[in-house]
């Protein structure tokens, strides 16, 4: 389903979340996603989710129907451990974790549990054209053009929103959009948030497909994510982006999709792909970094359980303080260094001088 497609109703939306302060981002979210999911990388039943959050005194509509995803099974609603679950219970909030939150809700996928509307699948659409149509198209960006008025303007001007409101949910959009700090979203270049963007959209889309009964393949991965809108609502396609989608789809994929959070999954997975591998969990459960060689923006975080999957992907994996750490071009004239020391070793030298190379690539 586009935004061509059905009706936008805002439900729950034009209700006050209390986000707090602005300086504190999305800092609401993520505490209420811990207390839900109990600090587990573990599908959770929704009731259940809604249980731990009310004894916290915090809302809960917003996170369950909006920003994270739901799915039936076996008659039961869960809301699934993803991409964005697993920011939030590995890492402290911070600005990074605000970036793919605010994407989780903008990409509007959101699953069905019991007596779901059809609508409540994608139930922030009116939010996803504003941004693809009206900040990246009209505006290019421009995020200082965003507020309150404007977002009241475009909603009520499209036929697609039916609700008897505009004004509290378009202050409320643009008090979203503001905390969650949308104009980074314009990065022409690839960053961990982005990164980690693409890895939530993979498990939304293949879970949202399995909804309807369907089975996605590999080859089919960067299809539907041009077909999502995926790089349109995260600053548009470049070449940077385009290439390093490719190196991470193939992650993604060596990972085991959304089963990448199970260590049992992961394990099993690595004596089923790599020969004579026998993976064991280090002490350390820290995260991981797996980086792309061809560009050391491409770093994912993964599980500790995930390295030898990951390494088998062609990604190299450094340490948890090592990703902490990173700076991009010492670690690029560091691995620079190390791969020349290894051709060294094995005796391979040049077979021409430098005179000699600028002379055939001159142009004449």
């Amino acid at each position: 389903m586009t935004d061509a497609e059905g009706v936008w109703k805002p439900g729950s939306f034009t209700k006050n979340f209390s986000w707090g302060k602005s300086q504190s981002g999305l800092s609401e979210l993520h505490t209420v996603i811990r207390v839900g999911f109990d600090d587990k990388l573990e599908d959770v039943p929704r009731e259940l989710f809604r249980e731990r959050v009310k004894t916290t005194g915090r809302p809960d509509y917003i996170p369950i129907n909006f920003f994270l995803f739901n799915r039936v099974e076996s008659g039961t609603s869960l809301i699934c451990a993803d991409e964005l679950v697993f920011q939030a219970l590995t890492w402290n909030h911070g600005v990074a974790f605000d970036r793919v939150a605010l994407f989780a809700f903008l990409f509007s996928y959101a699953g069905s549990w019991k007596g779901a509307r059809k609508e409540q699948r994608r139930p922030a659409m009116w939010a996803n054209a504003y941004v693809r149509k009206r900040l990246a198209l009209e505006f290019n960006w421009n995020a200082k053009n965003v507020n309150a008025d404007d977002i009241e303007r475009f909603v009520a001007n499209n036929p697609q929103y039916q609700a008897e409101t505009t004004r509290k949910l378009s202050t409320n959009l643009n008090y979203l959009l503001h905390i969650g700090k949308i104009q980074e979203f314009a990065e022409p270049r690839v960053s961990r948030w982005w990164v980690d963007c693409l890895f939530l959209a993979l498990d939304r889309l293949i879970e949202n497909a399995r909804i309807d009964k369907k089975n996605p393949k590999g080859a089919s991965y960067p299809t539907m994510l041009g077909q999502s809108g995926f790089l349109e609502l995260t600053g548009g396609s470049t070449m940077e982006k385009n290439l390093a989608l490719k190196h991470l789809v193939r992650l993604y994929l060596a990972l085991g999709g959304r089963s990448r959070l199970s260590d049992a999954a992961v394990m099993e997975r690595t004596r089923e792909e790599i020969p004579n591998a026998y993976p064991a969990l280090p002490n350390d459960q820290r995260p991981r970094g797996a980086i792309h060689l061809t560009n050391p923006k491409i770093l994912k975080s993964i599980q500790p359980a995930c390295a030898d999957l990951a390494r088998f992907a062609g990604f190299d994996v450094i340490s948890p303080d090592e990703m902490e750490e990173l700076q991009i071009k010492d670690f690029i004239k560091l691995r620079t260094s190390a791969a020349l020391a290894v051709l060294r070793d094995r005796g391979i030298r040049p077979t021409m001088t430098l005179d000699e190379l600028l002379h055939i690539t001159r142009d004449e």
